[in-house]
């Protein structure tokens, strides 16, 4: 079987001999046999398709890179030459400052920098076509509101941000003019020229009662206004009236149907607000119409038809070249609906796809989500009682042969089939022991007591892990516990092992460094330690030792007590009392 470092090769050469599309290939095999997630594969095959002008493809695998390693300067270039590709000069250049912040020295990335920069001064210092001074006009906002022709549109913030950028920013006047006609009627009203004589007033984007944001309410689709004639013409040059005028009475009308459908959606009644959008769609292409007519099939229960529209408005807005955005949106409904089909695997699918296009909080927690609820639903399927006994029974077979790790990974086959039998972790904690993981084993150990809180076989396997790590403070206090579990649901059967791993405990943890110390050294070193000068404070301990001077005996009525016995123990560990 060819392993991911050989794919890796073969791929690096067929890029070397420019051979992009063999690479891409190759790559992606290598993606796919790894047993980790590896970013220089994703950073590779990023280069590959940057190589061959596929930005979008190039970003997916450079945002993949980045995320699975963070703090890799190379990958920041991946991503700043994919966002410099697609055009995104801002976010080429965060990427390529960032690459610089995690190291800079890195000569790729001072060249990438050096580039968008470049771009980004000639773009400023192309010509505004002569737009540039409308805009400088320091109450010009103000006097948009005012103006009845522009009033209703000035609402909308995003409007408003546009025309503020052009007062810093006039070239981009030519290329959003193209995008959103509306900026059409703000020329006119800023030059005083009445664009609608003959036409009525174009409607407003969002009418007052558009549905209530919810999970899968309706996008609203940016407001264009229907322009008409201008000016009265002559009677020779009425002909040459622009064809255009229909297409936009139609987006006109489209609006209507749109903002009827909004109407009726807010009621619930989505059969008649669907029947609208899709009118709205037919008078004019815009996908958020097909967003918004999903919305309704989805909160109608209809999930099969709401993923049809939206692969619909997926195609198409490739075709219409539609914003990232709102094909964005098409993704994270088509995640929603596949969801609700429980479809997990296919609604990650398309929260990634949406996240490549446009990243958001809201679509970012969906899939983090998801993936935990997958690999939950992926782990209860996988439970299997019969299967989980026949790997005990394997893991036995293995420990019993003091073959420890293939006993360990049977243990661990058997929790996986099994997760709340508290065995499984125990017996794994017991395996994990000799091979001398003692940290794993008591983890191992506090999962079996979790899941069974009176599993004394368990608490005893623990004891003898902190004692190997030198806790001894802890494994009495666990040995403690069994001691009281084993008696209550064991009737102390064992008493006996509990006890020599108490002594054991208690002795190692006075361990004198030197063997030939005197009593009084024993004694000084002892009171040191809190728990035995705590001890020989309390005034019942003091009088049990007093009696216990005069009648040795009666030490041993008062170690009939529980507390009493513990406290014996650590002073007879610790020194202070002598056994002959």
């Amino acid at each position: 079987m060819t392993t991911a470092e050989e794919y890796k090769k073969e791929g690096n050469s067929a890029f070397a001999a420019k051979d992009f599309e063999k690479a891409i290939e190759l790559f992606g095999k290598a993606i796919e046999v790894s047993e980790q997630p590896n970013h220089v594969l994703y950073s590779n095959r990023s280069a590959c398709y940057a190589s061959m002008r596929k930005f979008r493809e190039a970003l997916a695998d450079a945002q993949e890179c980045v995320r699975i390693k963070p703090d890799w300067s190379k990958g920041h270039n991946r991503l700043g030459a994919a966002h410099y590709g697609l055009g995104d000069l801002d976010e080429a250049e965060e990427s390529y400052k960032k690459a610089l912040e995690l190291d800079s020295s890195n000569k790729a990335a001072q060249d990438g920098l050096a580039q968008v920069q470049a771009t980004q001064q000639q773009r400023m210092e192309q010509p505004d076509l002569g737009f540039g001074q409308m805009f400088q006009d320091p109450n010009l906002i103000q006097k948009l509101k005012n103006n009845p022709k522009t009033a209703e549109m000035m609402k909308d913030p995003q409007l408003v941000a546009k025309v503020l950028q052009f007062q810093s920013n006039p070239q981009a006047i030519s290329t959003e003019l193209m995008r959103d006609p509306r900026l059409m009627t703000v020329m006119a009203a800023i030059l005083g020229i009445d664009l609608s004589m003959d036409s009525p007033e174009p409607k407003s984007a969002a009418p007052a009662d558009a549905p209530a944001p919810s999970a899968e309410q309706p996008s609203e689709a940016k407001p264009e206004p229907t322009p008409a004639a201008s000016q009265p013409a002559p009677a020779a040059e009425k002909e040459e009236e622009p064809e255009q005028m229909h297409v936009d009475d139609d987006r006109s009308k489209a609006e209507e149907a749109k903002a009827k459908g909004n109407e009726l959606y807010k009621k619930r009644q989505f059969d008649e607000a669907i029947a609208n959008y899709e009118k709205a769609w037919d008078l004019h292409k815009d996908i958020t119409y097909l967003n918004n007519r999903a919305a309704a099939e989805y909160e109608k229960g209809d999930y099969e038809s709401a993923i049809k529209t939206l692969e619909k408005a997926v195609e198409e807005g490739r075709e219409l070249r539609a914003d990232y955005k709102v094909i964005a949106k098409s993704f994270a409904r088509l995640g929603n609906a596949h969801y609700k089909l429980a479809d997990l695997k296919k609604a990650i699918e398309y929260y990634e796809k949406s996240l490549t296009e446009h990243r958001t909080p809201e679509v970012l927690n969906k899939l983090r989500s998801l993936e935990k609820e997958q690999k939950k639903r992926e782990a209860e399927a996988y439970i299997d009682p019969e299967k989980a006994e026949e790997a005990r029974l394997q893991g036995k077979e293995y420990f019993t042969n003091a073959d420890w790790p293939n006993a360990v990974k049977a243990y661990t086959e058997m929790i996986k089939r099994a997760p709340e039998d508290a065995r499984g972790y125990s017996n794994r904690a017991a395996a994990l022991a000799k091979l001398m993981s003692f940290p794993d084993a008591i983890k191992d150990c506090d999962m079996a007591i979790q899941k069974d809180p009176n599993f004394v076989r368990a608490y005893i396997r623990k004891a003898t892990a902190q004692i190997a790590v030198q806790e001894y403070a802890a494994a009495i206090e666990t040995l403690d516990t069994a001691r009281e579990k084993d008696a209550e649901v064991n009737n102390g059967s064992n008493t006996r092992e509990i006890d020599q791993l108490y002594i054991k405990a208690t002795q190692q943890r006075f361990q004198p460094a030197n063997a030939n110390e005197s009593p009084e050294e024993t004694y000084a070193r002892a009171v040191k330690d809190p728990e035995v000068a705590a001890i020989l404070q309390d005034p019942v301990m003091q009088s049990i030792l007093s009696q216990a001077q005069q009648n040795p005996a009666a030490l041993q009525e008062h170690m009939k007590n529980p507390q009493v016995f513990k406290k014996i123990q650590t002073l007879i560990a610790a020194g202070i009392i002598r056994t002959r």
